[in-house]
């Protein structure tokens, strides 16, 4: 653990002064620059865990989006068209032009209005189980429990349950999480977990993640679910090529969401991973093969 301080900053961040506000982020590695949006909940802490596999080979800028440990959340960058001008008024503060972008989940909506924004700019887009079109969490049973357990991280109880399982029984947590993630079987969540365990850097991966969802991120995390329900992106807008990344078998973000996308963008190639959880391109046998599709995207290789 320890990606985030006790103030609620990740450690290693900083405050980017726009003209919209202060954004924190962290600027890391040298190379072409690819810039992450997190997922819900999240924050630039988290962009940095699920671009290590990256690392050496890119200038990673790692956004919380509003609402996320240090980037407040105001009435004028709720909505994800505000979201991705602000992401792009911090890369003019630091300088960068063009970039490759990369996002998770609740990324989605801000990433692909950032794409829409700024074409001219994003040199490629990766765009892993994310939310493209309206989607509502909270209309199902299993959404409203999984959406009771997602808060629960937010209070100091749920920090301290999250730190003590996984310190003291890191399986039942890496068990736990991979229960909610995908619509899987008992038997598939216990080779899945014993593969995770086996592994010392998903295993290392999967632990740290559990600090990058919990303590200030729950007004980011409300304003999203609020914002997935009425969405209406300019994916037609996109003339960057896209590689989506998603399993049949998410429990988080409907496998639709990533197939709209494609349909939708004037160039995208969808993955479709058909045994998997939300966080496949991380965790799980698939995880390398799809890690060298997301490289060779980034790079070119995979386009014509």
């Amino acid at each position: 653990m320890g990606l985030t301080h006790s103030d609620g900053h990740a450690t290693g961040s900083r405050l980017i002064e726009t003209p919209a506000g202060p954004v924190e982020c962290i600027d890391v590695g040298t190379g072409p620059p690819l810039v992450f949006l997190h997922g819900s909940p999240g924050g630039c802490d988290q962009g940095v865990l699920m671009t290590r596999f990256l690392a050496g080979s890119h200038r990673v800028i790692a956004i919380s989006r509003p609402g996320y440990l240090g980037t407040p959340l105001g009435h004028d960058t709720r909505a994800p068209a505000a979201q991705g001008e602000l992401a792009a008024a911090t890369l003019d503060a630091l300088g960068v032009e063009r970039f490759a972008l990369m996002c998770w989940s609740g990324g989605g909506p801000a990433a692909y209005s950032l794409a829409a924004a700024v074409p001219e700019r994003v040199a490629s887009m990766v765009a892993v189980a994310t939310v493209s079109t309206r989607f509502d969490p909270r209309s199902s049973l299993r959404g409203r429990l999984e959406l009771s357990e997602e808060k629960l991280l937010f209070s100091r109880f749920g920090q301290w349950l999250a730190t003590t399982l996984v310190s003291k029984a890191p399986s039942t947590a890496i068990s736990t999480l991979l229960s909610g993630e995908g619509d899987l079987s008992r038997a598939q969540i216990r080779a899945l977990t014993a593969e995770i365990i086996a592994d010392d850097d998903q295993r290392t991966l999967a632990i740290d993640l559990f600090d990058t969802v919990s303590g200030s991120r729950k007004a980011g995390f409300d304003n999203d679910f609020d914002q997935f329900c009425d969405l209406d992106l300019p994916l037609a807008e996109v003339s960057a090529p896209v590689l989506a990344i998603h399993a049949r078998t998410d429990a988080d973000v409907p496998f639709d969401q990533s197939v709209h996308a494609a349909q939708t963008l004037p160039d995208a190639r969808l993955e479709a991973v058909d045994e998997g959880t939300h966080l496949s391109l991380w965790l799980g046998q698939d995880a390398p093969r799809l890690q060298s599709l997301v490289v060779d995207h980034l790079s070119g290789a995979s386009r014509t």
